[in-house]
This record gives C-alpha cells, sequence and structure tokens, in this order.
C-alpha cells in the first residue's frame, strides 16, 4: 500500500457530509473535513481504491467543534459529529434545498430538541478482543473488526446498560462469541427494543445454535438485574452470513413482543417488525404528513409500503377508509392485530405488491382519493410510479428517507400530471447525514 502525505483545502461538502477536495486535478472525498478548512491529509493507495484521512486540521472552520463521542471517526455510525448542531441543520436544509428547489419552496427543516440517545433500536455484535477478552460494539468503518464499545451517544441508555450486562455475565455463564471465521462460539448479536412511550424492552440473542447451556438461570439472572424487561427471544442464526437475524425464534420469556404508543395508537413490535427508530421525530413526520393531505374526513387512502400499518392506523380516524398494501406477509399480519388491538374497523390491509394492487384498482374503476408512500433508500421503481399515475389520486403524500431518489421520483410524478405543492425536511437522524422528507403532491 502506497502512503503519501498532501495539503488539501475543503472546497464543499457531499450529501453525505464529507469534505470535497482537489488533489492534482481529481476530485476525493474526506470525512471530517468542512469547507474552507486546511488540513494535511494522508493518502492511502492501494490496487482498487484510495483512502485519505485527515491527519492535521491547519485551518479550522468556524462551524468545527469537538467530537463528543471517543469512537467518532472509527466505527462510522454518526458523521457530523465534529459539526455544530447548527452546521448540522444548516447542512441538512442545503442537501435537500439543492435537490429538490426546482420543485417548489422548501420548508426550514424541523430539528430535534435532544439530538442523542433517539434510537429505540439497538444492535451489537460480540467478538473476542486482541487479548482474548470479550468484546461487544459495532465493526470499524471499512473493515469487520468489532470496536469494543460501552455506549453510543445515539442509542437509548438503557438498551447500552443491557448489552454490558449480557457481556458480564458471558464468562460466568461460559457462554462465547460467536467467530465467523472458524464457525465456533454461540453468541453473534444482541438486539434491543425498548417502546419509549411504554418503557417496555424487548432482548433477541441472536445465537448460532438452540442448544442454550444454563439458559434458565441466564434469563434469571438478567431479568433479576434488570427488572424493565418484558421479553426475551432467542433468534437462531445457523448461516453464513452478514445478515443479522435468523429465520426461527424462541420466546424464553415474556409473550415475544413489545408494544409501544406512536400517535396516540398503540403497535405492536416483534423481533423482526419494522418500527421507525426515532420515535419522537417520527410523530412530527408522521402528523406533518397527514397535516400535509388537509384531509375533510370522506376521503379514500391508500398507504403504500405499509408496513406493520403505522401510517394507516393513524390516518384512519380522520378518513372514510384506509387501504395498506404490504408485500411482507409477516407485517401485514402485525397491522391486521395492531387495527384490532386499537379497535379500528375501517382499515383493510391487503399482502400484494402496491404495484400489480393499484393497476388492479385503477382497472376496476375504483376511487383512491390520497395515496400516502414511504418507500425504501431506494424510492420507488418505474413499474410503481406508473401504477400510481393509472390509478390518479387527487393527492400523493411521498414520504421519504432519501432525498436523492425522491428527487428522481418527483421528476417522474411532475412529468405526468402532478405538481408539488409543499416540501418539509425532518431531521430523524442527528448526527447522521441522513435526512428525511415528506411532500405533498396534487393532480393538475
Amino acid at each position: 500500500m502506497k502512503k503519501q502525505k498532501t495539503k488539501v483545502t475543503c472546497i464543499g461538502l457531499d450529501e453525505n457530509g464529507k469534505g470535497i477536495v482537489n488533489i492534482k486535478g481529481k476530485e476525493y472525498f474526506v470525512s471530517n473535513l468542512l469547507p474552507n478548512e486546511t488540513a494535511i491529509v494522508e493518502m492511502k493507495r492501494t490496487k482498487y481504491r484510495t483512502f485519505i484521512d485527515v491527519v492535521k486540521i491547519e485551518k479550522a472552520s468556524k462551524d468545527r467543534v469537538q467530537a463528543p463521542c471517543i469512537h467518532y471517526g472509527y466505527c462510522g455510525g454518526c458523521q457530523l459529529q465534529h459539526m455544530s448542531q447548527q452546521a448540522q441543520d444548516n447542512f441538512k436544509q442545503k442537501i435537500v434545498v439543492n435537490l429538490l428547489k426546482s420543485f417548489g419552496k422548501v420548508q426550514r427543516i424541523i430539528t430535534m430538541e435532544e439530538p442523542y440517545h433517539y434510537r429505540n433500536k439497538v444492535q451489537t455484535t460480540f467478538s473476542f478482543g486482541r487479548k482474548k477478552q470479550i468484546i461487544s460494539g459495532v465493526y470499524q468503518k471499512n473493515s469487520h473488526r468489532v470496536i469494543d464499545m460501552e455506549k453510543c451517544l445515539i442509542h437509548d441508555r438503557k438498551a447500552d446498560e443491557i448489552i454490558q450486562t449480557i457481556k458480564g455475565f458471558m464468562k460466568s455463564f461460559k457462554l462465547l462469541p460467536f467467530d465467523e471465521d472458524t464457525g465456533r462460539g454461540f453468541l453473534r448479536h444482541v438486539l434491543i427494543k425498548r417502546g419509549f412511550a411504554t418503557n417496555q424492552v424487548m432482548v433477541v440473542l441472536v445465537t448460532s445454535s438452540k442448544m442454550f447451556p444454563g439458559k434458565n438461570n441466564f434469563i434469571k439472572a438478567l431479568v433479576k438485574a434488570h427488572p424493565e424487561i418484558t421479553t426475551i427471544v432467542m433468534n437462531i442464526n445457523n448461516r453464513k452470513t452478514s445478515v443479522v437475524l435468523g429465520r426461527e425464534e424462541i420466546t424464553l420469556y415474556g409473550k415475544g413482543y413489545i408494544e409501544d404508543v406512536l400517535c396516540g395508537k398503540k403497535f405492536q413490535i416483534s423481533a423482526k417488525s419494522f418500527y421507525q427508530i426515532n420515535p419522537v421525530q417520527t410523530e412530527i413526520l408522521y402528523n406533518k404528513a397527514i397535516e400535509m393531505a388537509r384531509l375533510k374526513g370522506n376521503e379514500t387512502v391508500m398507504d403504500a409500503y405499509c408496513g406493520i400499518g403505522t401510517i394507516s392506523l393513524i390516518v384512519s380516524e380522520k378518513v372514510k377508509k384506509v387501504i395498506g398494501v404490504e408485500l411482507n406477509k409477516d407485517a401485514v399480519r402485525d397491522a391486521i392485530r395492531n387495527a384490532k388491538n386499537n379497535q379500528i374497523k375501517n382499515t383493510r390491509f391487503y399482502e400484494a405488491d402496491a404495484s400489480d394492487f393499484m393497476v388492479k384498482l385503477a382497472h376496476e374503476k375504483k376511487k383512491i382519493d390520497v395515496v400516502m408512500m414511504d418507500p425504501p433508500r431506494a424510492g420507488s421503481d418505474q413499474k410503481f410510479l406508473s401504477s400510481l399515475i393509472k390509478l390518479s389520486p387527487q393527492k400523493v403524500v411521498y414520504v421519504s428517507c432519501n432525498p436523492v431518489t425522491m428527487k428522481r421520483d418527483l421528476h417522474y410524478l411532475t412529468k405526468n400530471g402532478y405538481k408539488v405543492e409543499e416540501i418539509q425536511p425532518v431531521d430523524m437522524f442527528p448526527q447522521t447525514s441522513h435526512v428525511e422528507c415528506v411532500a405533498l403532491l396534487t393532480r393538475e
């Protein structure tokens, strides 16, 4: 590997928060660098890639702060801790404005009052350290080496406490971390979910086999140490894969799920359920999306990509009827159960491809007034968007976790009879480069 040091000046930021520098006429992207800063960087060239790390900041930006996390720069989970909070807000606002300003005015980003410890889902990996001690944490960026981490500033505090307790128990209960290279060991990961409104806690032990020596004593000790734990699930993952969860689950303690309350509705959350990671900002995001739709009460709403029915159930009391569509069978089952638990009778959930489902509705000349869509980071594909055009709802409320793919999708919709009325960014993941956005489109 060839190494060389050089002096650079940062000329801007990319959408991931990396500093843009120009070296011998070629652009590079460097973590932990802010606009107008001058720095000494080290370039490491391999056969396939060039890595650039900041060695020394020679001229610092007024927006630079000391990152509060001791692991910052190694773990890769956060990208913006070296920016002041105001600078983070301005960066995210600028990203959305630059991408979406051609569609209309972008409102000022809705930020988070307390931008730390917001993750209600925490996942950790277990391994052996260099001195053969048991460690737990996350993978170092660009590697498969686990960083030993006692706490994370964006994790739920209680989840981190429970993980440290489990790590402390492993030696006395003779539970070894799983080694991916040899295939030996027992505990691969621990996943913890907490209901912020209910304080219910789920612990998921991801193991390499069903054989759990000392299982009953381990559970008893863990619940005694943390009485707030309401359920413990063992998930068996014996495959050679980087996917965290396996297919088989055994409930060891409690009901096998927890409940949380979001926008006044109660939701059941299992180990595999998708549930928004930041419930505080999710309430703001969903309420904004519903407010944008300016519902009168007599509408039929379709919730595409409905998951466990969060948006469907929240909007249900404001409209005549809600149709939720989701391809994941387990999520549809959870959505039906959540509707029943909330005594909501004007929702129907279907296990189907949303694109095919919309084409079918259009063919049957069924009227849908509003489509609410919350696609994954990749956005919607052309099949979905063309199906949406065929269905031709009066309004589309688009919730996006990636403004880059949102721009592409809005371009398609505005070329096919829709107009963007309002755009609102929301900061769901402070300290990271991610930004959510909700837009209202109406049929012209």
